[in-house]
């Protein structure tokens, strides 16, 4: 942020009236400069740093499924096993998510997040000796509880840091590169997670070594962002309390345009989501090995990233909430595909136009939580979508792996797909003026409250 506010809006004041859809532009410029926010030195260390920790998660994120499903040689034991991991990750969430985000509002948020990056990094170590001295199920959940624990403290800040990293003219730019710089991780990370279990050894305890190198990118992610220049930003005072935590919430229920891209985003990944089944798949379905299972865990995140450069040099989108509902229902068809497919091309392949229709879905709710939301609640705000993006997540892995041990992977997959169209149908009755918004960007949208970043230079 680059100038205070004159007067700081409570915490606790209600929430501005949904904002009216905006009027379409007269003209959108033909040319975007869509490497503006990489020119901002302070934004490229951010985004290096995000891509070297995000690429250490990916990596043991893939080689825990991989670890558990190794341990099972029926399908429905294995989905059983994988479906847990999810659920054990996101319990943490939901419970420290709001208090964490006031701490996020209150506290530097950067100390926050290499606190917790250090966290996870001695957890990854220790899940390292866990699995080489092939230790129980149980004592890999416990470090992935941990994790999660530390997850929870580490999104809220992070949700909210943005602003006070890249000017606020690229903006939205920067939501791009950085969902993007996601995505490529989730490209690298699991395609060189699955090549070292490979070259160890197709068994149990071939993870241990991708533990020890996430454990260095999480290291590493602490030096760069001590390296980042922050721009100032607003602090609420509030003292911590129930009303000022759950004022994030109260802020979201209000701004009914939020509320309905973050519901969407909630049930379509819920129902749809098939991540946590890959092993399953790649192992006793298509055969692919190890190797094919990074390749098919990289997928959606090739489509992700194809997507990213997209819209990165595109203008911001003139129609973005009905754009929206057409990549969260084309994200479930995709899904639907995977789970029929015997084919491993053909899968990757419809994994591949689900992290594309996905990638849509990431930049608006994300630039519209940014933009609307003022700097002194930007920290409950993002605690509260955090809350929605690991329900879908890991809550939506868990939902698979038990439908899955109930049923078949096959059946878990398809029906998810189908939910996920019948989400899209829901949300576009229940909160139409979802599909009604219009031009995705800075200056077209009414705010309430402006932060100060709003008025920043130009």
């Amino acid at each position: 942020m680059t100038s205070e506010p004159e007067e700081m809006e409570s915490a606790t004041s209600p929430a501005p009236p949904e904002p009216p859809v905006p009027p379409e532009p007269q003209e959108l410029p033909e040319r975007v400069d869509a490497y503006a926010a990489l020119r901002e030195r302070d934004f490229r260390l951010y985004l290096l740093g995000n891509l070297v920790a995000f690429t250490g998660l990916q990596m043991q994120g893939i080689a825990v499924l991989w670890e558990i499903a190794k341990r099972f040689d029926r399908m429905q034991d294995a989905a059983f096993a994988v479906g847990w991991v999810g659920l054990i990750q996101v319990l943490p969430v939901f419970v420290l998510a709001l208090p964490a985000g006031h701490l996020a509002d209150r506290y530097d948020r950067r100390r926050i997040i290499v606190l917790a990056y250090a966290g996870v990094a001695v957890c990854s170590l220790v899940l390292a000796w866990v699995v080489y001295l092939h230790g129980t199920l149980l004592a890999i959940y416990l470090q992935l509880l941990l994790m999660g624990i530390g997850r929870a403290f580490m999104m809220p800040a992070r949700g909210a840091l943005l602003p006070q990293v890249v000017s606020w003219k690229n903006f939205a730019s920067a939501v791009a590169w950085n969902g993007g710089t996601f995505h490529i991780a989730a490209v690298v990370g699991p395609a060189l997670g699955g090549l070292i279990i490979g070259l160890v050894g197709d068994k149990v305890g071939a993870s241990a070594p991708v533990y020890v190198l996430s454990a260095a990118c999480s290291a590493l992610i602490c030096i760069m962002l001590s390296m980042v220049h922050l721009r100032p930003s607003e602090r609420s005072r509030e003292p911590i309390t129930v009303r000022a935590l759950v004022a994030g919430v109260d802020f979201v229920w209000r701004t009914k345009i939020i509320l309905g891209t973050i519901t969407l985003d909630l049930f379509a990944v819920l129902f749809g989501g098939a991540t946590a089944l890959l092993p399953i798949f790649a192992d006793k379905i298509l055969r692919v090995g190890p190797t094919g299972l990074g390749w098919l865990r990289a997928a959606p995140a090739l489509g992700a990233l194809a997507m990213m450069l997209f819209l990165a040099h595109r203008p911001p989108l003139k129609k973005a909430g009905r754009t929206l509902l057409w990549n969260v229902a084309g994200y479930g068809a995709a899904t639907v595909v995977f789970g029929l497919s015997s084919s491993f091309w053909l899968s990757m392949l419809a994994l591949f136009l689900v992290g594309a229709c996905d990638m849509v879905s990431v930049v608006v709710r994300h630039t519209l939580v940014q933009l609307l939301t003022p700097d002194e609640m930007r920290g409950r705000v993002s605690a509260v979508n955090g809350i929605f993006i690991s329900a879908s997540n890991e809550l939506g892995d868990f939902e698979a792996g038990m439908v899955a041990g109930f049923t078949s992977p096959l059946i878990s997959v398809v029906s998810g797909g189908l939910g996920t169209l019948a989400v899209v149908a829901v949300v576009a009755g229940a909160w139409p003026q979802v599909g009604r918004y219009g031009r995705l960007g800075p200056g077209s949208q009414p705010q309430p409250a402006p932060p100060a970043a709003a008025q920043g230079p130009g």
